[in-house]
């Protein structure tokens, strides 16, 4: 017996900063990988049912998929919110029917143009982009705590320099994020040690470079976030699916 092989592919969007991504193929033979905290936010398509995968802040695992197909798009940090209409920290963890979350006729609507649609990645994207036009223009601040905390500076440089104190920084991150800022810093971090171990730096170099204490604070903070180790992480590679 043979298995048609999944596979996984995603390009940039035309939505500013968000990435759309496809997922299709046959049965996963081997262990499901998590999807790990990236301080994104998704709205994905499966056989009619369309979904919304909150912000993470742990692994989330998810079941064997089978031969199911995928169509998602992946907002940039703190862009999910405005189109969604709904505070992140409602969606921490969590993944939702976007009926629950828009009016049920509109979600509907979608649901049944993206089952007919032969490409429903276009319709997805095209959705999105309409629903952006629509939207207030993105919040330079939420830009500014991303940029600025993924170059590894401190909350509170983050934060004055963005002219606000910490406490709306936190409430701000909240609505934004679905987490306070130490803890999208911890995810952050977590994303550039990953980036950085793929390309085939030491972990110990890899510590160094993207902000931990040392190899041990390293290994700590990825089974913390993910719930396994560095090495089972990098081979092979996890795909997000949700």
């Amino acid at each position: 017996m043979s298995f048609e092989p999944v596979t996984y592919a995603e390009r940039p969007s035309r939505v500013t900063g968000a990435v759309l991504w496809t997922r299709a193929g046959g049965v996963e033979t081997g262990p499901v990988y998590p999807v790990l905290p990236d301080g994104c936010m998704d709205l994905l398509w499966t056989g009619g049912r369309l979904l919304v995968a909150g912000p993470d802040t742990r692994a989330y695992r998810p079941e064997s998929h089978g031969a199911a197909r995928y169509v998602g798009i992946r907002f940039y940090p703190g862009t999910a919110p405005a189109f969604l209409g709904v505070p992140a920290h409602e969606l921490r963890d969590r993944r939702v029917d976007l009926a629950d979350v828009w009016p049920s006729a509109e979600a509907r609507r979608l649901t049944e143009r993206m089952d007919a649609a032969r490409d429903p990645a276009a319709v997805l994207e095209s959705a999105a982009l309409a629903r952006a036009d629509g939207s207030p223009p993105p919040d330079p601040l939420l830009a500014h705590v991303v940029k600025s905390l993924d170059a590894g500076r401190s909350i509170a440089s983050t934060a004055e320099e963005a002219g606000v104190n910490a406490r709306l920084l936190h409430r701000r991150s909240l609505a934004a994020f679905g987490y306070g800022p130490k803890t999208l810093a911890r995810v952050l971090r977590l994303q550039r040690a990953l980036a950085l171990a793929r390309g085939g730096l030491a972990y110990a170099e890899t510590a160094a470079v993207a902000g931990f204490a040392d190899q041990a604070h390293l290994a700590r903070d990825v089974k913390e976030l993910t719930g396994v180790p560095l090495s089972r992480l990098l081979s092979p590679r996890p795909v997000r699916t949700e």
